[in-house]
């Protein structure tokens, strides 16, 4: 079953470019899903960061999901990445190099779950 595309960051496929891409779960309460899902997020302005051995996404807006009133949302709190150990450290050695950021390109569902496409990209001269 092919990913559904939730969301798409264009400009940062205009501002950057992307040397390495990686696929990335994000850590989202029950409501989060259900709004992501529904169309509710949005990645302009946002990125990521590498802190203690963990990666956030940082300034990525995720609408509050109406039905799920009774739970606390906050659209624009840090969200955890999921990544595997020898990407974090390959993500984190890169960043600290110099001249290098952390992107997110795109969010997509599939089975089930809401997965992040990130990539360590460069700034175009404008």
């Amino acid at each position: 079953m092919p990913p559904d595309l939730l969301a798409d960051n264009r400009a940062a496929r205009r501002d950057y470019e992307f040397l390495e891409e990686f696929e990335a779960g994000i850590v989202l309460t029950g409501p989060e899903t259900k709004s992501a899902k529904s169309g509710g997020l949005r990645l302009t302005g946002a990125f990521v960061v590498v802190r203690g051995g963990e990666a956030w996404l940082i300034n990525a807006h995720l609408a509050r999901y109406k039905p799920g009133a009774g739970v606390p949302q906050d659209p624009d709190r840090s969200r955890k990445l999921l990544l595997h150990k020898k990407q974090l450290q390959e993500i984190a050695g890169k960043t600290e190099a110099g001249g290098l950021t952390v992107v997110p390109v795109s969010a997509y569902s599939t089975g089930g779950r809401v997965k992040l496409r990130i990539a360590v990209a460069r700034g175009k001269q404008q």
